[in-house]
């Protein structure tokens, strides 16, 4: 009887065992199967290391602003000994100045590595034209926006607002143009000069920035300059882009002037989250498992314009009014 109960509670061990290991291995192979999953969906160069010779694409869309993560990845492509060639995907408004020249500036040190052509899927606009000037070619769809090159600074004036409420802001300023303009009074003829001469200045540089780029001269650049933005039609003659069509003629582009091996991958590379938790990004990451890639753009977005409009100051920016 005693060796019966003890070879009774080791087959019961023995099963525990079992199960165990069984429930291990199918947990083991759920997650490799949702890894394999979320590796196609979010692309390879964001969790995994990529392998497979391919072409990288990285999409710039909403509100430009300084961003680390965006660094990043273009650093990690230009690593990347698996890609051939990038594909700079845009939709976008613009952004800040400063957060564009950043871009273009990591941009420009990404082609010097890589075979690297600019795709206008939307808007290419303000600081996004910034952007799809750092490639050597840029393709744009017929009806896609483009240009926009010009700078503003925008502020409030609340002054008649406070005096219906009997509201007085007051200050004491170690000179006159200190902290101009306020906001809480009207702007004098001083302070709207110093900012006029910054914006000009900040023109001018991104007018440079164009000419040097595109390759135009005085007269081809103050017809574009104007601040206002061409259809991708348009855009051709006016030398602000150098062929229409898609993704395709980009690809295209790639492997006949750049000798890229034809018929490669087009592989999503996107930035890594960093931080602490992020109400935007992990939305934008929950869109991006459920395949909603549009929506997953936009929550990015919201948080980039949020980011923006916390750092102030000049804007390459096209806002059409409502």
């Amino acid at each position: 009887m005693a060796a019966d109960a003890e070879f009774l509670i080791d087959r019961r061990r023995l099963r525990r065992k079992l199960t165990l290991w069984r429930m291990l291995g199918i947990g083991a192979a759920i997650i490799a199967v949702g890894a394999v999953g979320y590796r196609a969906r979010v692309g390879e160069g964001r969790f995994f290391p990529a392998t497979e010779k391919q072409i990288a694409r990285i999409s710039i869309g909403g509100f430009i602003a300084g961003s680390e993560s965006t660094r990043k990845l273009i650093e990690r492509v230009g690593k990347a000994d698996s890609v051939e060639g990038v594909v700079i995907s845009i939709s976008s408004p613009g952004g800040t100045t400063t957060g564009s020249e950043e871009l273009y500036r990591n941009l420009r040190a990404l082609s010097a590595k890589k075979p690297m052509v600019a795709f206008v899927d939307g808007t290419a606009a303000s600081g996004a034209y910034i952007t799809a000037i750092a490639a050597d070619h840029i393709v744009a769809r017929e009806t896609a926006l483009v240009g926009s090159i010009g700078v503003l600074f925008q502020y409030p004036d609340v002054s008649g607002l406070l005096d219906k409420v009997g509201v007085k802001v007051e200050s004491v300023k170690s000179s006159p143009l200190k902290a101009e303009p306020s906001g809480f009074s009207p702007t004098s003829p001083e302070a709207r000069a110093a900012l006029s001469s910054i914006v000009l200045d900040t023109y001018g540089w991104f007018k440079g920035l164009v000419a040097e780029r595109r390759g135009m001269d005085e007269s081809q650049l103050s017809a574009v300059a104007d601040g206002r933005v061409f259809s991708g039609r348009q855009s051709l003659p006016l030398k602000l882009v150098d062929e229409l069509g898609g993704e395709r003629q980009a690809v295209a582009w790639l492997e006949k002037e750049r000798k890229v091996p034809a018929n490669l991958p087009v592989k999503d590379w996107k930035p890594k989250a960093e931080g602490g938790f992020k109400l935007w990004s992990a939305l934008g990451i929950g869109a991006d498992l459920l395949g909603l890639d549009g929506l997953a753009s936009r929550l990015r977005a919201v948080e980039d314009e949020a980011a923006g409009a916390a750092q102030g100051g000049l804007l390459a920016v096209w806002r059409p009014a409502p």
